[in-house]
């Protein structure tokens, strides 16, 4: 019987990891982006393949205006889950605050396209409007 390092007990890290989600997840909802990223530490390391994880980093990231970090892990979790329209959704509003307007409306349409929801299509008008503000019709 071979014996294994202290802390190297893969239950144990998948139940770290899993501590580490669920409080991320109660730090973003206290408005504690920083705090929720570095907790959500050990679930993006030990869990690179789930959709979930990425999407609440994400979403931490779009909250603490790191808006490129933001994007990246919306674009990862469409790798992994293609019909995820919270994604689309959140990955337009990235778009949006980083001024690519063009970018941001193609995923507003899909998300709102996946799923009507009024706060997509809020946002896919808000787009749309200051898109029409930048490049007015020409007669």
């Amino acid at each position: 019987m071979t014996s294994q390092p202290a802390g190297s007990d893969p239950r144990q890290a998948r139940n770290r990891a899993f501590e580490g989600f669920r409080r991320a997840e109660r730090l973003l909802a206290d408005h504690r982006p920083l705090d929720a990223l570095q907790a959500l530490g050990p679930a993006l390391e030990s869990r690179p393949d789930h959709a979930s994880v990425h999407l609440l980093a994400g979403r931490a990231y779009l909250d603490s205006a790191q808006l490129q970090k933001a994007e990246a892990a919306f674009l990862r979790v469409l790798e992994l889950d293609p019909a995820d329209h919270y994604a689309r959704f959140a990955l337009g509003k990235a778009l949006q605050r980083q001024g690519r307007l063009g970018e941001a409306k193609g995923q507003l349409q899909m998300a709102t396209v996946m799923d009507p929801r009024p706060e997509y299509q809020e946002a896919l008008g808000e787009v749309r409007a200051r898109i029409a503000t930048i490049q007015p019709d020409r007669p």
